[in-house]
């Protein structure tokens, strides 16, 4: 397959809520331009687009997919991505590839949740945007209903191409603006005709509306209207056209992804309105001597950043990278910006879904996917020799929700941690942590659904069956008041025996003093060699939990006499003497348990701070302060203890209809309340 030039390039991301329809839509999209011979259906699992075992069972996208197919001379990668919340760092991943973000709401559903993230990401990576009102066959489906809903959310940008000919299941046509004419469609084919009578009062005065909102981007044009000229569809069309690229105008189609109508119409329109690569502002890369700016030429150097990494169990990774600049041939040799290695691109290939096609050339601004990358992972750029660039994804969603694992068959852990490190290069959102004083290994991630994805896959693609646990608490013990006591080690079993006597006097420090040891000791009753192994004793005691079994921290120790055996002590006794006199005057200090506190971000409409202020409270956390931000949302800060957002995730998700989104950080340690430590009883470590 021969490179297509950048200008006959449209790279366009399907966003929006989940069950909107986007792999349908792909899937019809597919059809309808001859790409695929035949529909599948995602309640069948066989579409181009939901192929892995996980999205099969679930009849939903996980991750996103690649469905180029071709309208004349013009090549369109389409980049199917989630609905679901937890996968929202395919999305932009995708939208790092994407030059235009093309938003599926649901005639039925409306504006969701997911469709203000969606629009809200586009507008900060500057994406222009267009939206499919889809499944305007549906019983309760209302174009008028979700045109209000567009333009109360994202305001008079917002401009509708095409209204529907018949409702719900009469839904049969489009009327297209642009030309004043009426599409229908019958039996698996369409043809143009007049604007039928029933709406044509209604189309008229839309169309106005259209035409004046589009001539104003011209001032040629707009001197024509007002001359009573009507531009031609072609002239409204090309000004249209840069009113997308500038992010100023957001064209509204209509569809139905089931039955087919108006899907050639977007299919047409993507070619004719989306911005192509070379239409797209330069691109900031970073590199030795800073900021530097990579336009879309082909005849400029070789540079391509990786957004996407799939780790097939047959062929090994796959690498989708975007072709910033350049022009690339199989066998291609790249440099890694980040390992300053070679790698030998053997063999270019277009995936659709999971077919993949060889290509022998890829021209800047394409999608290409390259297999066996063997020491590149995802956000690496690749460049020319002696081109030092880096381009940088956008930042991953943080990780919300962990949940404790460990491979059900012992002897299994480095097979885990393997699979893990092979499925974090697909998805940088997951992370994982050995948590030492609870000696557990937590995997974290965006959400409930995300890390049963992961566990799936770690078994299907790695064979490593997990078993979770409950996620214990890093509780820790310190003391209120000082105390002393007396250490005395003694042993006698033949030959030399063990003694060693310490005296310790313990003190609170301020929280997050830590640990802090004095030696006191005059006359020798101790010998400094022995010291050492006084405040090993006590060290590893604290290490091992106080009365409760949690590590001891933030206290002071004095060593201030004692006394030993010229024969019989060894630091071996000494140690053991500094244990016992730590335990023994510990219990007389007045300990208490610390509990973690986090800092907790919270982002919520403004319309639902009531309700997360409320919850906050529940769980015991002090509200710091409230922000407004743009867009009509509020950003709450308050510190949470941590046993109390261990499933915040959920939780929030229900409370705002998953519109909320935060992050949380440790802060500090503070005293848990008294009628608190009884009940998360004593520390049981794995």
């Amino acid at each position: 397959m021969t490179g297509h030039a950048p200008s006959n390039i449209r790279n366009v991301v399907l966003a929006g809520h989940n069950t909107t329809g986007k792999t349908t839509l792909a899937e019809a999209l597919l059809a309808s331009t001859g790409a695929i011979h035949r529909k599948g259906r995602v309640d069948d699992g066989n579409t181009t687009c939901d192929f892995e075992p996980e999205e099969i069972r679930r009849h939903m996208s996980l991750s996103l997919a690649l469905a180029p197919f071709q309208v004349g001379s013009v090549k369109i990668n389409l980049i199917d991505s989630p609905g679901y919340a937890d996968f929202f760092d395919e999305l932009k991943a995708a939208c790092f590839a994407a030059d235009l973000m093309a938003i599926v709401v649901s005639a039925v559903e409306g504006v969701e949740a997911q469709t203000l993230a969606a629009w809200e990401l586009a507008s900060q990576l500057s994406l222009p945007r267009l939206v499919i009102v889809n499944k305007l066959d549906r019983e309760r489906a209302s174009f008028d209903r979700v045109l209000g809903e567009l333009v109360d959310q994202f305001g008079a940008g917002i401009a509708p191409l095409e209204l529907p000919i018949g409702e719900e299941s009469g839904f049969n046509g489009i009327a297209d603006l642009l030309t004043d004419t009426a599409i229908l469609y019958e039996g698996g084919s369409s043809r143009t005709g007049p604007i039928p009578d029933s709406i044509s009062e209604f189309e008229h005065r839309v169309r106005e509306q259209l035409l004046e909102g589009i001539v104003v981007g011209d001032d040629s044009l707009m001197e024509r209207y007002l001359e009573g000229e009507t531009p031609s569809s072609e002239e409204l069309e090309a000004t249209l056209a840069k009113g997308v690229a500038s992010g100023t105008v957001f064209p509204v189609v209509c569809a139905s992804a089931a039955t087919g109508v108006g899907i050639d119409r977007i299919a047409a329109l993507l070619a004719e309105l989306a911005p192509s690569p070379a239409d797209r502002p330069p691109r900031d890369a970073h590199g030795p001597s800073g900021i530097q700016q990579i336009s879309c030429d082909p005849s400029g150097p070789a540079i391509a950043t990786i957004f996407k990494t799939i780790s097939d169990p047959y062929v090994g990774k796959i690498s989708l990278m975007k072709l910033i600049s350049g022009t690339l041939h199989p066998d291609s040799v790249l440099i890694n910006s980040r390992t300053h290695t070679e790698e030998r691109l053997h063999v270019l290939q277009l995936l659709r879904g999971k077919e993949a096609m060889p290509m022998a050339e890829a021209q800047a601004g394409d999608i290409i996917s390259v297999p066996k990358l063997s020491g590149t992972s995802t956000g690496d750029t690749l460049a020319q020799k002696g081109t030092a660039a880096r381009l940088q994804l956008p930042e991953p969603e943080p990780a919300v929700l962990s949940i404790a694992i460990k491979p059900h068959s012992k002897g299994d852990e480095d097979k885990l941690m393997t699979g893990i490190h092979r499925i974090q290069d697909e998805d940088p959102a997951l992370a994982v942590l050995r948590v030492e004083e609870t000696h557990q290994t937590l995997l974290s991630g965006t959400g409930e659904m995300h890390l049963a994805v992961v566990c799936e896959r770690l078994q299907r693609k790695f064979g490593v069956e997990v078993e979770q646990e409950e996620v214990l608490v890093p509780y820790r013990e310190t003391i209120t008041k000082g105390a002393q006591a007396e250490g005395k080690y003694k042993k006698q079993s033949g030959g030399h025996g063990q003694f060693g006597v310490a005296d310790l006097k313990i003190e609170p420090l301020q929280r997050g003093g830590g640990f802090e040891f004095v030696d006191a000791i005059f006359g020798g009753a101790i010998p400094k060699q022995y010291l050492p192994a006084v405040e090993k004793g006590v060290v590893e005691t604290m290490g091992q939990g106080g009365t409760r079994g949690y590590p001891v921290v933030d206290v002071k120790v004095t060593c201030y006499d004692g006394k030993f055996h010229p024969v019989d002590s060894s630091e071996m006794s000494f140690k053991m003497a500094g244990s016992l006199a730590f335990k023994e005057a510990m219990a007389k200090a007045d300990p208490v348990v610390l509990e973690p506190i986090s800092r907790l971000t919270v982002t919520v409409p403004s319309s639902m701070q009531g309700d997360v202020l409320g919850d906050l409270n529940s769980r015991r956390g002090r509200v710091l302060g409230t922000e407004p931000l743009s867009n009509d949302l509020q950003k709450i800060l308050a510190l949470v203890p941590t046993a109390e957002i261990q499933r915040y995730a959920i939780d929030l998700r229900a409370i705002t209809g998953a519109r909320g989104r935060f992050t949380a950080e440790h802060d500090h340690y503070d005293t848990l309340p008294a009628h608190l430590t009884a009940k998360i009883g004593a520390s049981t470590p794995g």
